[in-house]
């Protein structure tokens, strides 16, 4: 049944021109028939690089979203409407207007895990890969970081000469991570590196041998000469990981860091996206249209 639908999606993407982005938090078996599986970052730049008619997006809908608005003339979908973002709800346009207002001429750093409408009142969008770069570009001493303030509160820490001020959204996802998570983990591997999402609490952060984003934490469990790692971040990361490097040992730091809204696309539900050629995502024309700049900023830098 599996190889069937597989065999289907590729027979159609080939017949379609289409192309399937994966990020790295969906159900892993999604990588038999991605063509780019990645961060947000990686994935934002394929979007914006395709030549395919039609995007499939096995991710979150602030993902198609910035797809949509990266290549306005191609088809978008998401298979699943539904798998939103809890960290983009925790902000809309009239919350970040406020929080402009009470903090006057100061530029907006907005995570792409957020709506269009929120990238479109930004000055520049970020990920977890160049949030650094993107806050070390800026000429102004102060930033304004929405929504993720603990993504914000690690960026100011590394780059101390600018004073970050973060809104107040989380990833409930990696704040299920807790300290003693960590601590119970090196107790029982101490040879272990701690690999850790900046989306964790700082006291988390405090704990890990390396804080990177998803590529960032792959690439250094393919790097180090550890054998033993400490992974926290959702449980997609892990996964990939025991498939790709078998010669190392890997051990989720939660089993409650699952986020839900990325398991929502299965292989049955792309086939029947790619059917249908549904739900496709749209982006209002004036929201896109000044999203776009603060998109392209990021998908430069860094």
């Amino acid at each position: 049944m599996k190889e069937e639908i597989i065999k289907k999606i590729n027979k159609l993407k080939k017949e379609k021109n289409a192309v399937i982005l994966a990020h790295c938090y969906q159900n892993v078996e999604i990588d038999e028939v991605a063509d780019y599986v990645g961060d947000s970052l990686y994935l934002s730049r394929k979007a914006a690089e395709t030549d395919a008619d039609i995007i499939v997006f096995a991710g979150v809908y602030f993902m198609a979203e910035t797809a949509k608005i990266l290549s306005p003339d191609k088809k978008v979908l998401l298979p699943r409407l539904e798998s939103g973002c809890l960290m983009a709800d925790m902000i809309n346009v009239e919350d970040l207007r406020k929080f402009k207002q009470s903090h006057p001429n100061i530029p907006v750093v907005c995570y792409v895990n957020s709506l269009a409408e929120v990238k479109a009142e930004s000055d520049v969008c970020c990920t977890s890969s160049n949030a650094v770069q993107v806050v070390k570009s800026l000429s102004s001493d102060k930033v304004l970081f929405v929504p993720d303030k603990y993504l914000g509160s690690y960026v100011g820490a590394q780059v101390p000469e600018k004073e970050v001020i973060p809104f107040m959204g989380y990833c409930p996802t990696h704040l299920r991570i807790k300290p003693e998570d960590i601590l119970e983990k090196k107790e029982l591997y101490p040879e272990a590196e701690v690999l850790a999402h900046p989306e964790s609490h700082a006291e988390v952060l405090k704990l890990s041998d390396y804080v990177g984003s998803t590529s960032g934490i792959m690439n250094r469990a393919k790097e180090s000469s550890a054998k033993t790692f400490i992974i926290a971040t959702e449980i997609g990361v892990v996964e990939r990981l025991e498939r790709d490097l078998k010669d190392k040992k890997f051990i989720l730091a939660s089993e409650k860091a699952v986020c839900q809204n990325m398991k929502w696309n299965t292989l049955e539900d792309i086939l029947i996206s790619l059917e249908k050629e549904e739900p496709e995502i749209t982006v209002d024309k004036e929201i896109a249209n000044k999203a776009l700049s603060s998109i392209e900023k990021m998908v430069k830098i860094g």
